[in-house]
């Protein structure tokens, strides 16, 4: 079985970590792990995993439940003492529990133990069972269990993201094809997650079913990159457009703007468009950022080469004087 993930140490940040510091630092890895930017093999797994820990430890709720019972928190039940959760997990350890292992998680973090020889012809231990009462009376047979959260990928475009709004989507799981009405919200990114309530693992024995929670993954756009919030496009430009200067058209995700060139801009330039990036609901909204590319004509008339003739017989420009 593979060791759980560290979830600080896959962001590379200490327990101690700030809201702030954590996002800049998923950022960071996520520019460099996107399967869309990095063609290494491993690039997308690392992906998921720096998705994953960021998911858990950007919410308040999951990274204090993190914090207190570490790789078992997602299947330790609401309202276990750490130091109750501690002592039995000992107590499933003991000599006398010969081979005791975690298996999978069932509806709302009841968990099978498989153990080795453990009572007879029965290998399967109900950690329920184990326990007694210690879980507040979810054990099988005395009271409801609440399903088990469950989570899909949900890829949107960058317009779709950014326009959000209702739609109907099919979803494969492990029972078949599900179809749901989603309200996605303007302005979503990558490694969001929208909560479907009461849509997840069914419960038992009256219990309330679990959530579905959506994962956005924004897919590969001809136009547009993706860094966060902010967007950035090409802009091309004549040479005379950088040189003397110019307002022209850029299309966003939000319509048509202008941005103005200043008079000797070159290839590369970063040109910003307040506000003209992803939405937000709450805070600002990312920014677009237009990349200049100056770019030339394959072919000249006779009047355009007589022109450039003229002009390079005058200026004294050398880009590639140091002065």
């Amino acid at each position: 079985m593979a060791e759980p993930l560290d979830y600080y140490e896959v962001l590379g940040v200490p327990r101690t970590v700030t809201p702030d510091e954590l996002q800049r630092a998923y950022r960071k890895l996520a520019r460099t792990y996107h399967p869309d930017v990095n063609k290494d093999p491993e690039a997308e797994s690392r992906f998921k995993e720096i998705s994953e820990a960021y998911d858990v430890l950007s919410d308040p709720k999951t990274r204090t439940r993190y914090d207190t019972f570490g790789p078992d928190f997602r299947r330790v039940p609401e309202g276990v003492d750490a130091d109750e959760w501690a002592r039995a997990s000992a107590a499933a350890n003991e000599p006398g529990r010969r081979g005791g292992r975690p298996g999978g998680g069932g509806p709302g973090g009841r968990t099978t133990w498989t153990s080795s020889g453990f009572g007879g012809d029965d290998p399967d231990i109900d950690f329920d069972d184990l326990f007694g009462g210690m879980f507040g009376g979810r054990q099988r047979g005395r009271g409801p269990i609440i399903g088990a959260d469950q989570e899909a990928e949900l890829a949107l475009t960058v317009d779709e993201a950014y326009r959000g709004g209702r739609r109907s989507m099919t979803f494969s799981g492990p029972d078949g094809g599900r179809t749901f009405d989603v309200n996605v919200p303007p302005g979503v990114t990558t490694g969001q997650r929208i909560r479907l309530a009461g849509q997840g693992g069914q419960g038992m024995s009256g219990g309330a079913p679990g959530d579905l929670f959506l994962v956005v993954r924004l897919t590969p756009h001809p136009r547009y990159r993706v860094d966060g919030r902010d967007l950035s496009i090409n802009l091309p430009l004549t040479a005379w457009e950088a040189a003397l200067g110019a307002t022209v058209a850029v299309e966003t995700p939000g319509g048509e703007a202008k941005v103005k060139v200043p008079a000797g801009t070159s290839s590369g330039t970063r040109l910003r468009l307040k506000g003209r990036g992803m939405p937000a609901t709450r805070g600002k909204p990312g920014d677009l950022y237009a990349e200049v590319r100056i770019m030339m004509p394959k072919t000249l008339n006779d009047e355009e080469r007589r022109l450039f003739e003229e002009l390079a017989a005058t200026s004294a420009f050398d880009p590639r004087s140091s002065s």
